[in-house]
């Protein structure tokens, strides 16, 4: 018999997303099941300096104050909740969260998920955890939990371990968990499926209304049993939910075809994308593989200490002034007790000349220094860079004094064999249930190249910026960053595949150009994926970078010239 669609809805995208998202996503319209996500990188170290403070913590104490206003609705409406907000403790959480439902009077059956927790293998990180995957979630909702709490699982598997639940699919359905993974990606970070952050977001809001965006909904998927589904939102609220929108969140993160997870590798390569109607895209063809034999894990450590100072260069000659700061910093640094480890400079020309604003006639010359001692890099910068206040370029001035250096973290990813790994589901009544990895893996590696459609004819071009045609989404993946270029018609694939290839986005992108650059083709989604590999250094908490999470890297590659086809303009 076949089973009704399961409607799942997300709430939160990171750890600081809207408070209010639970609350509209419980009575915005019908939901089975409620997930957050609120989990990252930064994210869980962040919550391992809070557990450093206090060892009951490392849980997102924000998920539960949503609870306290929420939790009773949800049970009124019979919706079931599944949150990786336990972070580092996930027991902690399942317990708090039972304290409350006793508060507030309500019969809430409360399980947990644990095992992702490896700190005894990777004794020198502040957090080593494991990306689990579903079987845990999936164990716990088959057991009568209302709410479901995990540590560091995937982010789809808050969409895989309810959807195998709900339909009981044996672990070796791949194509069916891949589809659900796709769906879990698409939903992972909120309202970036219904119209946040979106390349071409001024045409949506010309057509809709300026205040399609003002608060864009959050985004649901009704998935069926052969894993396909349809991602979409509650009726009269904001934002909107398109094919473009859906191709940006799929190309948000993730690398080559073979987008691998605990639970099944699920191909991208075989994914078909079909508007059903208003904020309505069918997700459908998706196919899937036997999961690697290894489990991602990611470690957190703290790698020293860092501070800053930006230098406010006006008016003229900002270059020499540039130069005459850099020379007399990098004396004072060298005369210094202890010189920082690492010190780097950036001069951004935010100057434009004969400006009618002081603001607008001013360049930041941003200098950035790491040591493993705080004392190095607090006292040693902040006396170097305020003793020059009456004795450096005219106008000295900067944002904001120096001060104490402030630590920072790095992220690597080793993996481990994932039957070393013993992922637990912990029951609503205290019962340990251990979830043994599936019989079967295969060992990840690239498909074939796909091949590449025929060129466009010959014809006249025009120098024009690549977003005009093309829309980007851009992130990190650890020191990596990872931009998704896409296109909305048959013949500007033509073009994009062959214009777009990994020496010209070098160009497009100097930062990019001693780098190893590594492009994925989907041509289903008329899509580039690439990989800039080492952009971010060790990582977005080691703020290497002027944008350290790579976040507008796309939009930057959208702003880049280059000659287009007029047939495409």
């Amino acid at each position: 018999m076949t089973r009704r669609p399961l409607r799942i809805g997300n709430a939160s995208g990171f750890y600081g997303d809207r408070f209010d998202a639970m609350r509209e996503m419980l009575t915005g319209g019908e939901l089975d099941v409620l997930t957050g996500d609120y989990l990252a990188e930064l994210t869980m170290l962040i919550l391992g300096r809070d557990r450093l403070k206090d060892p009951a913590r490392g849980y997102a104490r924000t998920f539960l104050r949503q609870l306290e206003e929420c939790l009773g609705l949800a049970r009124e409406r019979g919706v079931r909740i599944v949150a990786n907000a336990g972070g580092l403790n996930p027991a902690g959480l399942a317990g708090a969260v039972r304290e409350l439902a006793g508060r507030l009077g309500l019969d809430v059956r409360v399980a947990h998920v644990e095992g992702d927790d490896l700190r005894d293998r990777f004794p020198h990180a502040l957090t080593a955890n494991a990306y689990l995957g579903g079987a845990g979630i999936a164990a716990c909702l088959d057991a009568g939990a209302d709410v479901v709490l995990t540590g560091r699982v995937t982010d789809a598997a808050l969409v895989t371990g309810p959807a195998a639940a709900h339909f009981g699919w044996a672990p070796d359905a791949y194509d069916e968990l891949a589809g659900a993974v796709v769906a879990g990606h698409a939903l992972e970070c909120g309202s970036q499926a219904t119209g946040g952050n979106y390349a071409f977001f001024a045409e949506q809001t010309a057509g809709r209304g300026a205040d399609a965006l003002r608060h864009p909904g959050y985004p649901l998927a009704e998935i069926h049993e052969d894993g396909s589904c349809v991602i979409t939102k509650h009726d009269r609220t904001g934002g909107f939910v398109d094919v473009g929108t859906v191709t940006a969140q799929l190309l948000y993160e993730t690398q080559g075809a073979r987008y691998a997870g605990p639970d099944v590798t699920a191909r991208l390569d075989t994914v078909t994308l079909t508007r059903e109607g208003p904020d309505r895209v069918r997700i459908d063809g998706v196919r899937g593989e036997a999961p690697p034999p290894t489990l991602k894990v990611g470690l957190n450590r703290l790698g020293g200490f860092r501070n800053e100072v930006v230098f406010v260069l006006t008016g003229l000659d900002i270059e020499a002034k540039a130069a005459l700061t850099r020379a007399q910093i990098e004396d004072a640094l060298d005369r210094a007790k202890a010189r920082p480890a690492d010190v780097r400079w950036e001069l951004a020309r935010t100057d434009r000349p004969d400006a009618p604003t002081e603001e607008g006639a001013s360049a930041l010359l941003r200098l950035v220094v790491r040591d493993a001692d705080a004392d190095t890099v607090g006292r040693t910068l902040s006396g170097a860079a305020i003793e020059l206040a009456l004795a450096g370029y005219p106008g000295f001035h900067v944002t904001a004094p120096p001060g104490k250096g402030s630590p920072y973290g790095v992220f690597e990813a080793a993996y481990v064999e994932r039957d070393t790994v013993d992922h637990v589901a912990v029951l609503p009544d205290g019962q340990r249930l251990s979830n043994p990895s599936g019989a079967h893996t295969r060992v990840l590696e690239d498909p074939p190249t796909a091949p590449l459609p025929p060129p466009l004819p010959p014809g006249p071009t025009r120098r024009a910026p690549l977003g005009l045609v093309a829309g980007a989404r851009s992130g990190d993946k650890g020191g990596d960053a990872n931009v998704g270029v896409w296109v909305r018609s048959d013949d500007a694939w033509r073009w994009l595949a062959h214009e777009l290839t990994v020496e010209r986005l070098r160009e497009l992108l100097p930062e990019a150009a001693e780098l190893r650059v590594v492009r994925h083709d989907l041509p289903n989604l008329r899509a580039l994926n690439f990989v800039v590999e080492g952009l971010l250094g060790e990582g977005v908490a080691a703020q290497a970078r002027f944008d350290p999470q790579a976040k507008g890297l796309g939009e930057w590659l959208r702003a880049r010239h280059l000659d287009i086809p007029e047939v495409l303009l």
